[in-house]
């Protein structure tokens, strides 16, 4: 098949953050799937855990600027790029001076949600896309791992829907067991909304949104799920057990060369398939 050009949004990638199941994965999967001479993007958030002096991020001028809005908060995009050296891997960071700078992921030194983790997923979802789209990049297949990437499949097919980058686009969705227990902010509905989101597409929304919430819909919204870990929620088990889309279990292995080829092939058969109608 011809060369294929993947989008990989990702919640962590090692080195630039402690090494851990879906950080590796992150990591060795976007670069196998490059040195099988595929086109890739790899995305993540530039938490203030990541040394840039070190890991030599630099802004990308050109991409930084835009503001992203979140209801009616202008918010400032800042993009910043590094390279793994020995692989010739690029990775692209999503920057905010309010949602991405402080020393730690998702819960503060008391182990507590933060209260704007809902704004900082949309933050992310809508600055990944927007610089995308600023690139003039328009991807094959768009790879979302874990829960901060889980608003981009909505987005993709309503918001973004008439763009003729994302129109023949087809969209994986990893679940792993990164989830937890807290609900968003009550307010989380009204943001989405004003984003240009239609209300009938945010039926898992009705009651306080967390992590099922978003996950189901990511999965409502791709063409294709991942099972990358077995220890995901039973709700989200049960749930896939509905689904009526392709479905691969991440193999049980560390060594990458062992399920990259798993990836590129399951890659191949969705493009071979015809896009879902939403």
């Amino acid at each position: 098949m011809s060369k294929k050009r993947i989008l990989y949004i990702t919640p962590a990638i090692y080195p630039y953050l402690p090494e851990s199941y879906i950080s590796s994965i992150c990591r060795f999967l976007p670069q196998g799937i490059q040195e099988r001479e595929n086109e890739i993007r790899t995305f993540m958030p530039k938490y203030g855990l990541v040394n840039e002096r070190k890991n030599m991020l630099h802004e990308v001028i050109r991409l930084s600027g835009q503001n992203i809005i979140i209801e009616e908060d202008d918010y400032p995009l800042i993009i910043k790029v590094a390279s793994l050296q020995s692989v010739r891997m690029q990775v692209y960071f999503i920057d905010s001076e309010d949602f991405f700078r402080r020393k730690a992921l998702f819960t503060d030194e008391n182990e507590q949600f933060f209260e704007d983790n809902d704004s900082r997923i949309l933050f992310y979802a809508k600055g990944v896309i927007e610089t995308v789209r600023k690139l003039g990049w328009n991807p094959d297949i768009i790879h979302c791992h874990g829960w901060i990437s889980s608003l981009i499949p909505i987005f993709i097919r309503t918001v973004y829907k008439d763009n003729p980058l994302f129109q023949d686009v087809r969209i994986v969705t990893s679940i792993y067991n990164d989830q937890f227990s807290e609900k968003f902010s009550s307010n989380f509905l009204k943001k989405l909304k004003t984003t240009g989101v239609p209300r009938e597409y945010l039926k898992h929304f009705k009651g306080a949104a967390g992590y099922d919430t978003i996950l189901k819909t990511a999965i409502d919204f791709s063409d294709a799920a991942v099972i990358g870990h077995p220890g995901i929620t039973p709700s989200l088990k049960k749930y896939l057990k509905k689904y009526e889309h392709p479905i691969i279990v991440h193999p049980e292995t560390e060594e990458y060369l062992e399920y990259v080829d798993e990836y590129n092939h399951f890659y191949e058969e969705l493009l071979e398939l015809p896009p879902r109608e939403f």
